[in-house]
């Protein structure tokens, strides 16, 4: 009798270590997708809540610790509790609630969140907490995606450069060199996204800040046309620059959250232009094909010998010559002899006194601060702020009232039409160039040039332009190649993109934060079955 229990002992203990090794371990995590999560989910092999378990231990061991990443401003402290809750609906339906059903994803900490602080980076609004959801935060959640964690930025986004902030100790780092900057100023979400901290993540760009941190980390960063994505909720730097946008670790996955978070919102009527442009799906242009018989123009004046490190030089081309091969045909080059001149006749003029107050008016009562002028007078913000601060709060006239401003609309629209022109006349569909004609820098480094090439194009016209791994410089540091499309092209990015990182699959993940040790579950054995 006693061997026979015994035996039903083993029985069942092995029944239990083999459910576990067909489970969704740490090995598996490593650089999923929405797909695969999804695939494991539907065969019984993952729970959105072992999901979340298996990235907080990620951001435990690396993030604050180890290579010491320090990505993350806050994790979010029920996101196991929102991870269960969906996990309760699928068990009770079958159903995922939306497309992104029980997929964490990294919010920069610019991003409205009602039951989490947005600091925008800055200690003064450590205790902030608004009142509703920005816009796009909304849209993933009714989605079913789980805000893991609110990453670390460049304080008020105002840094392409590199992510530092006062609400955190130190720079976010990259995971390819921790001696390295992330780029900025979505830096954070990058670093994070980039060390499987979650599946997905949302940074905004003004200048260059979610296609540079993309391009530094071997991520996928879109800027899309300005209009198609609303700011409502999101910290503004610049309102007639600022978008937000996936930074994903393949086009498919930043394809899936562009899915979700594009249209209309009255909240924001700059995305009234989006009307009428916005297909069923941005799945349905995802073609390993897409290559074949598009006419790429190369824009060389953003890679000029001199202004650029020659190991990015030898990948661009070496791109070109990816690009040919998988059936593109290359215009060397398009030229639009009038760039230099036109970005050197940009006047200055700050928009953040405005626009920022009028994000703290929409914060409540209950918000730390009401005005620009009193988070300078806190002094909790990073020393390098300072003088771009004072300076912001100082300039009393709206932005529109500045005799300059008139003159930049004028500039803005002559650079739209000139490029036009060269991509018309050259009948090219999108134009290339490195998103950044250096690798990334060494942390604290404003000396050596910073190469990026992101703000040249993109921001002035308000025309969308997406990054892609290019390949690595130096053998290990990360470069992008970025395509910069006509308004409303997404389509067309997302099948040239889509086949190029088909083609080459240059991403590999980090060699820093590897997967972790399978966690041991405990071998629970029903009483009965030793009885």
């Amino acid at each position: 009798m006693r061997k026979k229990l015994y035996l039903l002992l083993i029985v069942s203990i092995w029944g239990v270590s083999s459910a576990y090794s067909q489970s969704f371990g740490p090995k598996k995590l490593r650089e999923a997708s929405i797909a695969s999560l999804h695939e494991a989910m539907q065969a019984g092999n993952l729970t959105a809540g072992e999901l979340v378990q298996l990235y907080l231990d990620r951001i435990e061991a690396y993030d604050k610790q180890g290579p010491f990443i320090n990505a993350i401003i806050m994790v979010n402290p029920k996101a196991l509790s929102e991870a269960r809750r969906l996990d309760s609906l699928y068990k009770q339906t079958g159903k995922f609630v939306g497309p992104l059903h029980g997929i964490p994803v990294i919010v920069k900490d610019n991003y409205d969140t009602y039951d989490m602080p947005t600091t925008n980076g800055t200690l003064a609004m450590k205790n902030s907490i608004p009142p509703d959801d920005a816009f796009v935060i909304s849209k993933i959640r009714a989605a079913g995606a789980i805000i893991i964690a609110k990453s670390n930025l460049a304080e008020f986004a105002q840094s392409g450069n590199f992510s530092v902030s006062s609400i955190l100790p130190g720079y976010s780092r990259n995971p390819y060199d921790t001696r390295r900057t992330t780029a900025g100023s979505s830096g954070g979400t990058a670093a994070a996204v980039a060390a499987d901290f979650g599946t997905i993540g949302l940074g905004t760009d003004t200048g260059s800040s979610i296609r540079g941190p993309a391009a530094h980390q071997a991520l996928v960063g879109f800027r899309c046309t300005l209009g198609l994505i609303s700011r409502d909720g999101i910290a503004p730097l610049a309102l007639t620059n600022d978008t937000g946008g996936p930074i994903c670790r393949t086009v498919e996955d930043a394809v899936r959250v562009l899915d979700v978070i594009v249209g209309y919102d009255k909240a924001d009527s700059v995305t009234r232009r989006s009307e009428g442009k916005i297909p069923t799906s941005y799945k349905q242009f995802l073609d390993k094909n897409g290559l074949k018989g598009a006419r790429i123009g190369v824009f060389r004046q953003l890679c000029a010998p001199g202004k650029s490190d020659p190991q990015v030089a030898a990948l661009f081309n070496r791109a070109l010559d990816e690009l040919r091969a998988a059936g593109a045909t290359i215009i060397d080059s398009v030229r639009v002899p009038e760039l230099d001149t036109i970005n050197k006749s940009f006047d200055t003029i700050p928009q953040l006194r405005r626009d920022f107050n009028t994000y703290l008016a929409n914060l409540g009562p209950n918000a730390p601060h009401k005005t620009l002028k009193s988070i300078i007078k806190s002094r909790q913000y990073h020393p390098f702020l300072e003088k771009f601060l004072l300076d912001a709060d100082a300039d009393t006239l709206a932005p529109e009232k500045h005799k300059g401003w008139q003159k930049n609309l004028a500039l803005r629209e002559r650079l739209r039409q000139l490029l036009l022109r060269a991509m018309d006349s050259t009948q090219v569909d999108v134009l290339v160039y490195p998103s950044f004609s250096y690798p990334p820098r060494l942390i604290g480094d404003l000396n050596t040039p910073s190469g990026t090439n992101n703000n040249a194009l993109a921001p002035p016209t308000g025309f969308p332009a997406f990054s892609v791994p290019m390949g690595y410089t130096y053998d290990t540091l990360p470069a992008g190649l970025q395509f910069f499309g006509r308004p409303f092209s997404e389509p067309t990015l997302i099948k040239l993109c889509y086949a190029y990182e088909q083609a080459t699959l240059h991403r590999i993940p980090p060699a820093s934060t590897p997967p972790l040790p399978k966690r041991r579950r405990p071998q629970t054995v029903s009483v009965l079955s030793i009885r």
